[in-house]
């Protein structure tokens, strides 16, 4: 008997070579075959006559065949099939390219469904060209259209699945419990399954993906869950003083409203017997640094330490510059990174073990079993979609019931963020600092290389920098531009007479350490870079940036880059270099030239690459989805989330009877995402 675990070879009329077909689909199994869902449905219901057809749109014709079906030899040795079809209110041509089944397929004087585009020939003429037909029975349907490959089209699928569904039929064990199915009146699985690859009608189709789509939310909820950290929660001891407006008054510059309110939510949990768990979410240059200072200030002057983690030593050695400005020597703070040399590690562990050391920042170096504090109150993560999950909570346990801030340049949709984040509360930094103006963004290609150069001598004789960066360290089989390469070209060419640096992942951190502090203080005028620079350089007078191969950067990536011009006060351009023509591309280059919104790139960013792909690695732990959208299907994720919650209250392991399928799709949703 055919069952959900049965391999798809085994499946009558299927057999080795199709099953190696099916596989390259990520198809190995039954139940896989009928998780395969139709990307879209033609319909087959909706008839229009012939002499309604309109022009270049998709229609379903029945007709009959009144002219004999006739080959015609063209130059190339290609065959054009004629035949003419009518319904009663009118006739049109019909014409087969190159397709030697047609003329046996359809017979004269039979009724068939024709499916296609009515158009107009050379001489103005109506035709249909190639369409789908099969021969018409006496109820029509939803034809489900499935992502196929170059062995297997459409309809080989199809029929494979259809054979499935008759196969294991009576034998699809429901993963829902009953009593879900019944609060939300959830179709059965396996009637959902039946109607999600041949619906019955449009109604059915809907009551199948909303089935389907809360089932996969649902999973992937409780996976999110079975991921996080399970420490007891209890109540921590509340901080006493708001010294956030103390903190202000230190700073050279007059925080935005969105940095006061994030801060005043911020301190507002300190102050409560709950631990925070806040993201605070801003774009690029939006301050997030200065937020986190003013809440790390108020921590320390209330006697706690904090510890501030970020995922590179070179945005770690940034964040440790920048806040030791910020506390001016008031606040004792050290810097702990793999590179720190062996005396002073000790050193710092010693300081935080007695309490003399009030504020850490490092990499996840201080995560290690040695790294032991006297009083960890709070734990500030920086990008945290950087790290692995057990990162992301091993800083926490170092302290009780610590409260934990995280901090996220990337910004991320509000739907996605009520995924990966739903156990935080969120502030968001929507403003940028007085002053600041919008980048300009403009794409081109390679023809206009030698006036780039131009505008980049230009602005660098103005006493500006600039960046050109690469998508290769060194030189490949490919035709992409590579850093180490360029650097030296345009060093002995177009830049002769100009400072220039080299900045790539390959150099060692003293070296990178080296050369951004040459460009910071001006002695570099142009950085050569691969995107080693896409977080935590701050360099206000660079204001060009040039971004070679633009195409092999993701739209959230390319906007990361674009943010490390734009910092001060000057107007800053950025050009996307490419030659790409494919539409995806074109697309993020137009999103970034008509917006410096991150929010709406992020957007964008999501719509066009899909969750799992959306921060290029998958650390967060995002599966892909296959039926749900977590941008359209908010509602149902919203139920789906709060479902999570209870029942992982109730069954933490999901060992419960009920639960036992919900966790075998939990395993299966997860089984090729990195959980560390």
């Amino acid at each position: 008997m055919v069952e959900i675990d049965t391999r798809v070879q085994f499946l009558k009329g299927v057999g080795e070579t199709r099953a190696k077909h099916l596989e390259k689909l990520g198809i190995f199994s039954i139940g896989a075959l009928l998780r395969y869902y139709p990307k879209r449905y033609e319909d087959w219901n909706n008839i229009t006559k012939i002499s309604e057809a309109p022009l270049n749109e998709t229609v379903c014709l029945k007709a009959m065949i009144i002219e004999r079906v006739q080959d015609v030899r063209i130059k190339g040795g290609k065959t054009l099939t004629k035949t003419t079809i009518s319904d009663l209110n009118g006739t049109l041509p019909l014409v087969f390219f190159n397709n030697k089944y047609v003329k046996n397929s359809l017979k004269e004087n039979e009724e068939y469904l024709f499916f296609g585009k009515v158009t107009l020939d050379k001489y103005g003429s109506r035709t249909m060209l190639s369409p789908k037909f099969e021969i018409a029975g006496e109820k029509q349907r939803l034809r489900p259209i499935y992502k196929a490959n170059s062995n297997l089209t459409s309809k080989n699928i199809e029929k494979i699945v259809e054979t499935a569904l008759k196969e294991i039929k009576g034998n699809i064990k429901e993963v829902l419990p009953q009593y879900l199915i019944e609060k939300y009146k959830l179709l059965p699985l396996e009637e959902a399954l039946k109607n999600i690859h041949f619906p019955e009608s449009e109604e059915m189709l809907r009551q199948a993906k909303r089935r389907l789509i809360f089932e996969e939310l649902l999973i992937l909820q409780l996976g999110l869950l079975s991921q996080r950290s399970s420490i007891e929660v209890r109540k921590t001891i509340p901080l006493k003083e708001d010294k956030s407006e103390e903190f202000y008054k230190k700073l050279p510059f007059e925080p935005t409203s969105a940095q006061k309110r994030a801060v005043s939510e911020a301190v507002s949990d300190l102050m409560s017997e709950k631990p925070m768990n806040r993201l605070v979410q801003g774009d690029v240059g939006s301050g997030k640094t200065a937020v986190a200072a003013a809440i790390i200030y108020t921590a320390v002057k209330n006697n706690f330490q904090a510890a501030f983690m970020a995922p590179t030593e070179v945005l770690a050695n940034q964040h440790f510059k920048t806040l030791k400005n910020f506390f001016n020597d008031e606040i004792n703070i050290e810097l702990l990174t793999g590179s720190t040399p062996a005396k002073k590690k000790r050193e710092v562990k010693e300081k935080l073990e007695n309490g003399e050391c009030q504020l850490v920042v490092g990499t996840h170096a201080m995560i290690q079993n040695d790294v032991v504090f006297k009083n960890l109150g709070l734990v500030v993560t920086d990008e945290q979609h950087r790290f692995g999950v057990e990162q992301r909570t091993a800083l926490s346990k170092k302290g009780e019931n610590v409260n934990v801030l995280v901090m996220s340049a990337t910004p991320i949709p509000r739907t996605l963020a009520m995924v990966i984040y739903g156990d935080l509360d969120v502030s968001i930094l929507d403003e940028l600092p007085k002053g600041r103006l919008p980048i300009k963004t403009y794409r081109v290609n390679s023809p206009y290389h030698d006036r780039l150069y131009e505008f980049l001598r230009k602005t660098m004789d103005s006493g500006q920098q600039g960046y050109i960066v690469c998508p290769l360290v060194e030189e490949s089989e490919s035709d992409l531009v590579p850093a180490t390469e360029y650097y030296d070209y345009l060093k002995a060419n177009q830049f002769k007479n100009y400072t220039l640096g080299l900045l790539h992942g390959q150099m060692k951190p003293k070296e990178k350490d080296e050369v951004m502090a040459r460009f910071y203080s001006g002695e570099i005028q142009l950085l050569i870079s691969t995107v080693v620079i896409e977080v935590g350089v701050d360099v206000p007078n660079a204001t060009v940036m040039i971004i070679e191969n633009a195409e092999r950067f993701g739209l959230s990536q390319l906007h990361q880059l674009r943010g490390r011009i734009g910092r001060g006060k000057l107007q800053s351009t950025c050009v996307l270099l490419s030659d790409a023509q494919n539409e995806e591309a074109l697309t993020r280059f137009q999103v970034l030239c008509d917006t410096n919104d991150g929010f709406v790139i992020a957007q964008k960013d999501l719509e066009l690459r899909g969750p799992g792909d959306f921060f290029g690695s998958r650390q967060h732990g995002l599966p892909d989805m296959h039926i749900a959208n977590l941008m359209s299907d908010t509602k149902i994720l919203y139920e789906a989330q709060q479902r999570a919650k209870e029942i992982c209250e109730k069954d933490p392991t999901l060992k419960m009877e009920e639960n036992a399928l919900l966790k075998k799709e939990v395993a299966r949703l997860f089984s090729n995402i990195s959980m560390n």
